[in-house]
């Protein structure tokens, strides 16, 4: 790999995946730094709306996803406290990008595979990250590594590069845990809509569940009230908490189907990210952890990954000249980002409401109208790279 055309990133996610072909394409080399000895996700579903499918059909893996991504017809929304659809959002069909929804370790083997197949990417597995130092000429050092141009950080919410960078900002819980399990068709407790994401409001928590794997399975989501150190993932746990709340018969079936939850605690970091420090960035959760409730924590980091190699590639290929591209990168993704993390914030107080002001909710989203609610996305949906 030639060190002034270098760029190390330090994990191999979805966003570290992304960056490193979205910068192999503007003609970087890479190397990808990933402390996992292989890597797997295991467990979970993704929803990727047309700003994030935008960018990897444009990296070429439209084909690669074709066949294990699902293509909704629309989502309903649902609502405990009478049991019943209150609005149903169609999802417009586009010749260049869709929303797609599918099992997290389909896209992850996707990007791999890309990766694997590109002459300017390395990955080195069982490689954790070791810090790094600033030459004088601006350059990256990595102990035992050639420099490169710059350091990407896709390391995650824990980031280790962040923590060199920013050791002052740590990431908030936020009182809240999702709960992800699965449900193979043939264990279906009632008919599921094959093409439909469901969205269910209730008080203090929410589910979501959407056909993943080729229509094979549902991905079951659990929002609810939990402590960060509480590792009880017991089914009748979360079984209960949503009895208690009274939730309709349906909702309480689908977290009954589920054989095997997995815990995971949401934690944030500030509106609008932090990003950059002179040679070096961050990118995805990194950079912007987030709370889920407006299914783009994932299309951040694939944004950030298309907007990162573009500024990179607009700067001239020099040592000196990054700190500047990484800074714009930062000042283009850091009003976006910020919005998102209030938007998907709002959204959980919404659907979280309870009594009376749950009735003023579900009358407000009927009265609206499907076509309004839907135009409500359209900033997010609509980014073009």
């Amino acid at each position: 790999m030639s060190g002034s055309r270098r760029i190390v990133i330090a994990g191999a996610g979805i966003g570290g995946l992304t960056a490193a072909l979205a910068l192999a394409e503007r003609g970087f080399s890479v190397c990808i730094h990933e402390k996992a000895e292989r890597l797997q996700e295991v467990g979970a579903g993704l929803q990727l709306s047309p700003n994030a499918s935008r960018v990897l059909i444009g990296l070429g893996l439209g084909p690669r996803l074709a066949g294990v991504a699902t293509r909704p017809e629309a989502v309903s929304i649902m609502t405990a406290r009478s049991g019943g659809e209150v609005s149903r959002l169609p999802f417009a069909a586009s010749d260049t990008a869709s929303y797609w929804v599918m099992h997290r370790a389909d896209l992850q083997a996707a990007l791999l595979a890309a990766v694997q197949d590109h002459s300017q990417i390395e990955l080195q597995l069982a490689h954790p990250f070791s810090g790094f130092s600033i030459a004088d000429d601006g350059s990256v050092e990595i102990p035992g590594e050639a420099p490169g141009l710059a350091l990407i950080g896709a390391d995650g919410v824990r980031s280790q590069v962040r923590q060199l960078l920013f050791p002052a900002v740590q990431p908030t819980f936020s009182g809240q845990v999702a709960w992800r399990g699965s449900i193979e068709n043939s264990r279906l407790p009632c008919a599921f809509p094959p093409r439909r994401v469901q969205l269910w409001m209730g008080p203090r928590a929410h589910l979501v569940a959407y056909p993943m794997s080729s229509g094979e399975q549902v991905n079951v989501v659990v929002i609810m009230p939990g402590r960060l150190d509480d590792a009880d993932s017991s089914a009748t746990k979360i079984a209960d908490h949503f009895r208690a709340s009274r939730w309709p018969a349906p909702a309480l079936a689908l977290i009954g189907a589920v054989a095997e939850w997995r815990r995971w605690p949401l934690s944030t970091l500030p509106d609008g990210g932090v990003w950059n420090a002179g040679p070096v960035a961050l990118l995805g959760d990194a950079a912007h952890a987030m709370l889920p409730f407006a299914a783009q924590g994932a299309g951040m980091a694939i944004e950030d990954a298309a907007v990162l190699a573009q500024c990179l590639a607009d700067a001239a290929r020099e040592p000196e000249t990054v700190p500047a591209a990484l800074a714009r990168y930062a000042a283009l993704r850091a009003p976006r980002v910020g919005r998102v993390q209030r938007t998907a914030r709002q959204s959980g107080q919404i659907y979280h409401l309870q009594g009376p002001m749950a009735l003023a909710r579900d009358l407000a989203m009927r009265a609206l109208g499907a076509p309004a609610l839907q135009a409500r996305q359209n900033w997010i949906y609509d980014w073009v790279p």
